[in-house]
């Protein structure tokens, strides 16, 4: 299949949505605009992946109906294992398709002055602050055609904020149930730290069929203020037969830190863009990611860490699987920019080739534009040891099962940096039935 321009959505159509959904005039202008420039726009080019032919911008239906659900007991039993069900008190978000059905913040984040709610309603009662930080520091709409009509078409997503010296000890979680074959998801995610706060968002995404139709273009924006700290974690498992777009980009000002661990399990093809620009001096980046990739897959993963302050630290780290027929590239870029002095950027990627037919590559970029800084990196693609396996099946573990402990042992780096226990126990899982 080819790829379309001509979207079957046009002005009349968003205006119409944006007045359904109450929004106030600056978003609707905004999509307006995103929706014209999307026509002239380029498509991205990942590296080492030809996306001519992938369809990433036709589907027929923006919205789905989708009913709430009366009761967390209600929820299907894919997503009742990663949230706590006795919790008297939690900070939990659950999207159903294009519908928010479930939002719980404590009474404490309250009176703190936190907000955490759905994007149209942060539209509607937090509309000044979305404004200020709606894709004007981060993800710009201008872009390319992918992140215009994610401007234009935003149909879903969370707006959380922690005010300046606020640190949320419990981890805030946000699961996009996706049960509707015709579903489209354009969710569009803002995490804003302001000075000296912390806090750690964990994301599901969850598809609770096996195989659908259309696309996903999803939008993060992570904004870190001076001295602040964002733990971000994902799991990833949409449907096979998707096709998507996934761009998580954070801004680090001067002593922010900014931590991803993402476990990206999708069954279809995807682009995937991880960016953390280090803009303030002594800021600090982390990117783990985790990926499995099997069947006919193509996946392309970019993780770029960019320094533009003084005494900034980036650190990335990617382990893949593949197997079956499925291609997976890894492109890693540390970057120091000019004036970036006194800097470290250090990248590593590991591949693990389950079979002749699965294809993997990994490239680690270093681009310097500054003397008196630290760089490294370390590549690999390569098969299971058979020195690891030899050990393990020398104290009597069958083959079989001594593949899947390398395999986990592999990928624990990642697995174990999700603060979730329930959200971890899924990607092992997850993981577990992707291997097997």
């Amino acid at each position: 299949m080819s790829t379309e321009t001509k979207l079957p959505f046009d002005k009349e159509y968003i205006r119409s949505f944006s007045k359904d959904m109450g929004e106030p005039a600056w978003l609707t202008e905004f999509r307006l605009q995103a929706l014209e420039i999307s026509e002239n726009l380029p498509m991205p080019k990942p590296d080492k992946t030809n996306i001519k032919n992938w369809n990433l911008t036709q589907f027929n239906q923006h919205i789905v109906a989708s009913e709430d659900f009366s009761s967390l007991n209600e929820l299907p039993e894919e997503v009742k294992t990663l949230i706590n069900l006795e919790a008297t008190e939690q900070n939990l978000y659950i999207q159903r398709n294009n519908r928010p059905t479930y939002l719980a913040v404590s009474k404490e984040l309250q009176e703190n002055g936190v907000i955490f709610t759905d994007i149209f309603t942060a539209a509607r009662e937090h509309s000044d602050l979305l404004q200020k930080y709606f894709m004007t520091r981060g993800v710009k709409a201008d872009e390319h055609k992918l992140t215009a009509l994610h401007a234009a078409l935003v149909n879903g997503g969370a707006f959380l904020y922690i005010p300046k010296n606020v640190e949320v000890s419990e981890p805030i979680q946000a699961i996009y149930l996706h049960d509707n074959q015709n579903a489209t998801l354009f969710n569009h995610v803002i995490v804003v730290a302001e000075d000296n706060s912390s806090v750690t968002y964990v994301e599901n995404y969850v598809s609770t069929m096996d195989s659908a139709n259309g696309v996903f273009n999803i939008v993060t924006e992570v904004l870190a203020g001076p001295g602040s700290k964002v733990q971000y974690g994902a799991v990833d498992t949409l449907a096979k037969g998707l096709t998507g777009y996934v761009n998580r980009r954070g801004i680090a000002d001067r002593d922010a830190r900014i931590e991803w661990a993402l476990g990206l399990m999708n069954n279809s093809n995807t682009i995937y863009e991880n960016v953390t620009n280090l803009m303030g001096d002594g800021s600090f980046g982390d990117s783990k990611t985790v990926v499995v990739g099997n069947g006919e897959q193509t996946q392309n993963f970019t993780t770029s860490i960019v320094h533009f302050g003084k005494s900034s630290e980036g650190y990335i780290l990617k382990h893949g699987v593949v197997k079956d027929s499925a291609t997976s590239i890894f492109n890693g870029i540390g970057k120091i920019e000019h004036g970036a002095s006194k800097s470290n950027a250090e990248q590593e990627s590991r591949v693990l080739i389950l079979n002749e037919k699965a294809r993997g590559d990994a490239n680690p970029i270093l681009l310097i534009d500054e003397d008196d800084v630290t760089a490294g990196h370390a590549a690999s693609v390569g098969r299971v040891d058979p020195l690891q396996l030899y050990y393990l099946m020398s104290r009597g573990i069958p083959k079989t099962e001594a593949e899947r402990l390398v395999i986990h042992g592999f990928l624990a780096p990642v697995v174990n940096a999700l603060p979730i226990e329930g959200v971890k126990k899924q990607l092992v899982e997850v993981i577990e039935r992707k291997v097997r």
